[in-house]
């Protein structure tokens, strides 16, 4: 397992931090993981676009003023998967842990994998007015389309990689339990835990679709991480920092 950069963002601190003002920003970076499984490649969510480093309103329109693009199109993740040898055609799966063009940007690279998104977030991305809940379709609506998920699925019917739908940031959101034969259990939490301090303090950030929901996804989180999951947050600044400075991945 490799965590990749997939973008960078700014946005106001209190959506994440409730005792921040409006003025006050903060750097999110945005990932990707690479996980090499013996039945295939697979990509768990595709970040941004590297088109939104260069032309922020053009590709996102009025969003790109709430979530700012603050990254170099190298940084997307099609220009990262060289540095491990690969290719977006080299990449089996797609696992979308939701559709936010923060997480699903790059998904048109990705024309031979099989795509998976569950069936509540394709019914939000499609739904009227998806755009103004930051839905942009030329993020997520893709070629092939998409292999619908509805509940706990087990990928390759092996326990190493199943997903598990969270909803709460979005009505779809699906993290994925991850078994690592010499570093154990990892939870990719994408944005029902964006940053630690939402797990561990128990309250989910202003931006969720449904904060009764997205609160009980923090608390489940929880419990796994007390059971000792190691847990991958969407947009943990001091994690990522952590994460990216290893000399290896996770095996």
């Amino acid at each position: 397992m490799d965590v990749l950069s997939a973008g960078r963002l700014k946005m106001r601190k209190s959506i994440y931090m409730p005792a921040k003002t409006k003025d006050e920003m903060v750097s999110l970076p945005v990932i990707s993981v690479l996980l090499r499984h013996a039945s295939g490649n697979v990509l768990f969510d595709t970040g941004c676009a590297p088109e939104a480093a260069t032309d922020p309103e053009g590709r996102w329109g009025g969003l790109a003023r709430v979530m700012q693009p603050d990254f170099a199109p190298a940084d997307a993740v099609v220009n990262q998967l060289p540095k491990h040898g690969l290719t977006p055609d080299d990449i089996d799966v797609v696992i979308c842990s939701h559709l936010h063009p923060d997480h699903c940007g790059c998904n048109t690279a990705f024309r031979r994998a099989t795509v998976y998104a569950h069936a509540d977030e394709l019914a939000a991305a499609k739904a009227g007015g998806a755009e103004r809940q930051g839905y942009l379709p030329q993020e997520w609506d893709i070629s092939q389309g998409y292999t619908e998920i509805n509940g706990q699925t087990d990928l390759f019917g092996d326990g190493r990689i199943v997903l598990l739908p969270l909803p709460g940031h979005s009505p779809g959101l699906t993290t994925a339990r991850v078994e690592l034969d010499r570093d154990g259990t990892f939870l990719l939490a994408s944005d029902a835990a964006p940053m630690m301090r939402h797990v561990d303090q128990g309250y989910a950030p202003k931006n969720s679709w449904n904060m009764d929901l997205a609160v009980a996804a923090l608390a489940e989180i929880k419990a796994q991480k007390d059971r000792g999951t190691a847990i991958l947050c969407g947009h943990d600044d001091a994690q990522w920092h952590k994460i990216s400075t290893q000399p290896e991945g996770f095996r």
